[in-house]
């Protein structure tokens, strides 16, 4: 059980607790770990070995929100200059094409003043087109569990007096086959999956009890006389909330991709105000009407963002390019350099479309579009 549920509702006769930590305890699903906390745990016990001749096992890191979760090895390599771990990755209770792979990563000492170099080993892919948070010709390992291995790696340099220069190769065992089975192909990562991970935790996925926590959120804002509610599609939206409005816990819900679920609830059991705040991405699926901002279930539609950079401006070639664009990212790359606010746009569209449904109950509401740093690249106004 991580940090998070042990913090979540009551246990028995105390008053009812709010917010992401509640609902995430009242799914009664378990929680698995990311492709980058199973990374960062590999290179943590490889690093490890390189320097003291033997593997931690099992392994302890330390997630973005400190949680401290040990994981066991289940290959371990040393030889010479360099020494390989391996992690079985366990997703909980979510079903993640993922689960059950093994990565590994692959430590090897490099000169002083190298630095921390990451490669892309088999089974993970490789950037191939822009638009994705790193350059492109970079191995798919994402910003965040890139950060957790770094600190890892000087926590352990620290301890056993190592420089912390090193390469690090993460692969996935048949990774290049079940990157078949999501989006990789069709962003440009080829070669395998990409390492992800924000928290470190992966969130059990199950629609009936996900929904059902959305409306226990609702509750328990609205019992404890909360006017103002916010829907966060994850922690980093969720962070960008409390930094704008200071809204308690209990005030905050963690929509996920139901955006639906959210919206028709609060229609039935009404607050005075709404925000919903999330990925500009995800967001922008709200604006063109899709109700479930699930990747399997809607796509970002280009096309669609193309004509509302045209209303804000956009030329012809401009628009072009917006809806030739690989990401929903690299067209708001583009529609900034141009000065075309789609950010703000998308946000406003998005706001318009929960207005349509909340069907006129006595809501006002607004959106905000974030990056996966959680800067603010798109705002409505409260309608």
């Amino acid at each position: 059980m991580s940090g998070d549920e042990k913090q979540g509702a009551d246990g028995g006769g105390g008053a009812a607790k709010g917010g992401r930590a509640a609902q995430l305890k009242h799914t009664g699903l378990r929680h698995g770990w990311t492709t980058g906390a199973c990374a960062t745990a590999a290179t943590t016990a490889a690093y490890t070995a390189l320097l003291t001749g033997e593997f931690p096992d099992p392994v302890t890191i330390t997630l973005p929100k400190g949680q401290t979760p040990a994981f066991a090895l289940a290959a371990e390599e040393l030889t010479g200059d360099s020494a390989m771990a391996g992690i079985v990755k366990d997703a909980g209770d979510d079903p993640d094409v993922t689960h059950g792979a093994l990565v590994r990563a692959t430590v090897r000492l490099l000169p002083a003043g190298s630095g921390v170099v990451f490669r892309a080993g088999p089974g993970v892919g490789t950037i191939t087109r822009p638009g994705l948070p790193l350059p492109v010709g970079e191995p798919a390992v994402n910003p965040v569990p890139r950060q957790m291995m770094r600190d890892h790696v000087a926590e352990v340099a620290a301890r056993h007096g190592g420089t912390g220069d090193v390469e690090i190769t993460v692969s996935v065992d048949n990774g290049e086959e079940i990157a078949r089975s999501t989006w990789n192909p069709r962003l440009g990562i080829l070669g395998g999956l990409s390492i992800l991970g924000t928290t470190g935790i992966v969130v059990p996925y199950s629609c009936s009890a996900w929904i059902d926590s959305i409306r226990r959120g609702v509750d328990v804002a609205r019992a404890a006389g909360r006017t103002h509610v916010a829907g966060c599609t994850g922690s980093t939206s969720e962070r960008t909330v409390v930094a704008e409005y200071a809204l308690p816990e209990d005030a905050l819900l963690d929509m996920g991709d139901f955006a639906g679920a959210v919206l028709k609830y609060v229609r039935r059991h009404p607050v005075e105000r709404l925000t919903i705040c999330g990925g500009f991405a995800k967001l922008s699926k709200l604006a063109a009407g899709h109700l479930d901002l699930h990747s399997a279930r809607s796509q970002v539609d280009k096309g669609f963002l193309a004509e509302l950079a045209r209303r804000g401006g956009a030329d012809e070639a401009l628009a072009g390019e917006v809806a030739r664009a690989n990401t929903g990212l690299a067209a708001l790359q583009l529609c900034a350099a141009a000065g075309v606010p789609l950010g703000d746009l998308v946000a406003t569209a998005a706001r318009d479309e929960a207005l349509s449904v909340l069907r006129g109950a006595p809501v006002a509401v607004d959106v905000i579009c974030v990056d996966r740093a959680g800067v603010v690249v798109g705002r409505s106004g409260v309608r």
